[in-house]
């Protein structure tokens, strides 16, 4: 069985959560407290060096990081991830612009807004994020109008991905009223047969408030 080394209110961890329920392949679970500095213990550096979660353990033991590439791993060969060669490279393009310009902006802002840090970060950071934000819905909201999805007719993890943090973007106090594209998408997406609406608040562990190791 897989094992997938998880923290709960990460969106990073949930779109794998969101792609297996799709699938519907069984999976156990190991928690990582990483506000605790667990991400940092040798165990899990073992299993990924960068201490980050979400990772994968394979069922013959071997490992993957990064939320991405285990998404292209458990897709590959299933409708999630398109056989056609240009498609397939479109998939890839906005799995690279989720982490670029989705997850580092509109994740990092939410991240310090729902533990309580953002009064710690320096304000011209804090602008450029938001700057940042609003380039990367406007960019989304220019392709979801041509397309229903965002490589094309189909839903693929490219979808999930991106939609991951940027559906979250009013958590971090980026409005989404003037990107109706986005918000068209976001209820098609959550329209999917066995998407997950599961989500877990950062509330839920007293540790959140401090700074990673």
């Amino acid at each position: 069985m897989l094992t997938l080394y998880d923290y709960l209110p990460s969106q990073n961890a949930w779109k794998v959560r969101l792609l297996l329920h799709h699938l519907g392949t069984p999976y156990r679970t190991v928690p990582v407290s990483i506000f605790e500095g667990e991400g940092q213990a040798p165990w899990f550096l073992a299993i990924n060096p960068t201490g980050k979660v979400p990772a994968l353990q394979l069922e013959d033991g071997r490992t993957l990081a990064e939320s991405n590439a285990i998404l292209a791993y458990l897709a590959d060969g299933t409708p999630y991830l398109p056989s056609d060669r240009f498609t397939r490279a479109k998939v890839h393009q906005w799995l690279s612009f989720e982490q670029e310009n989705v997850e580092s902006v509109i994740g990092a802002l939410r991240h310090w807004t729902l533990t309580g840090k953002l009064a710690r970060r320096a304000p011209d950071i804090v602008a450029a994020k938001r700057a940042g934000a609003a380039r990367s819905l406007q960019r989304l909201d220019d392709a979801l109008s041509r397309t229903p999805f965002l490589a094309g007719e189909d839903y693929t993890i490219a979808d999930m991905a991106v939609f991951a943090y940027a559906s979250r973007a009013e958590e971090a106090n980026v409005p989404l009223a003037t990107f109706p594209a986005v918000r068209a998408w976001i209820a098609r997406v959550e329209a999917q047969p066995g998407f997950l609406h599961e989500m877990h608040p950062y509330s839920i562990d007293p540790h959140s408030a401090e700074e990673l190791p």
